[in-house]
């Protein structure tokens, strides 16, 4: 008697700073961030995704880099909220983000996200809606009703998540741009702080304004059609905004050593 090969169980790999996810079902209850408070995933995130929309706001508030895991091959746009790793000076002592500041989208969206699905080694063609497993629970809220129809809070969380995803091929293709134009060089930060060690930031990839300088007419038209210069710019702009954050991890130094407790004398 002939058997059907047996098919493996979905695999989802988590986005960057997720734990675990699965695909999101009718039945699931899951528990929203309540207040202001963040999950406790972002207290510590440093780099933090940005998207093609977000860089024209995010740029007032944060440095807007690039960073690669193959050289330079292909890169992923990210906001710096730290002068060293898992440091985010945008989280406040009460565990909120400054509200003077801008909130990452990749914020706002969770426990939500939206993955590819692995069948067999197979990628599914579409994507799905996904959330975090450890906040499904059954005290959670119901995201639908008893008839099927999405409650008023998935709805508006919905819309944000596909809207992200939207903005998220778009980020794919400036990248995509940046790339095939040779346009990104590596840089390195380096600051000298009014007390403690000089800092120095790697691995991380700037446009270069003497390469933007080089292009024709055809590749420049092209670029601000789809958008994508103006964001090399907001982006160039942006990395001003690393002194901002020396402040930042300065004024952290000075509350730290104000609440320290007095030394002993000999």
């Amino acid at each position: 008697m002939p058997t059907t090969p047996e098919t493996t169980a979905p695999q989802i790999t988590p986005p960057y700073g997720f734990q675990e996810v699965v695909a999101l079902t009718k039945s699931h209850r899951v528990l929203l961030p309540k207040g202001t408070a963040l999950p406790m995933t972002f207290r510590n995130m440093n780099p933090m995704p940005v998207s093609f929309t977000e860089f024209p706001i995010a740029s007032r508030d944060y440095p807007l880099v690039f960073i690669s895991g193959d050289q330079g091959k292909t890169v992923t746009p990210m906001l710096v909220t730290g002068l060293a790793a898992q440091q985010n000076l945008f989280v406040m002592s009460d565990n909120t983000w400054d509200r003077r500041a801008y909130l990452p989208a990749y914020v706002r969206r969770y426990p939500f996200c939206m993955t590819r699905v692995m069948v067999d080694g197979n990628e599914a063609p579409e994507r799905v809606a996904c959330v975090e497993k450890r906040a499904i629970n059954d005290k959670g809220e119901k995201l639908f009703d008893d008839k099927g129809g999405p409650t008023a809070e998935w709805e508006m969380r919905q819309k944000l998540l596909f809207e992200y995803e939207a903005d998220l091929a778009r980020t794919e293709e400036m990248c995509r741009l940046l790339t095939q134009h040779q346009l990104l060089e590596p840089f390195t930060m380096q600051a000298t702080p009014d007390q403690g060690e000089p800092i120095q930031l790697t691995g991380m990839f700037r446009v270069s304004e003497e390469k933007i300088a080089l292009l024709d007419a055809a590749v420049l038209k092209d670029l601000t059609l789809k958008g994508v210069l103006g964001r090399i710019y907001a982006h160039l702009m942006s990395l001003d905004n690393f002194q901002r954050v020396l402040v930042r991890s300065a004024a952290l130094t000075n509350r730290a050593a104000t609440k320290a407790p007095p030394k002993k004398a000999d």
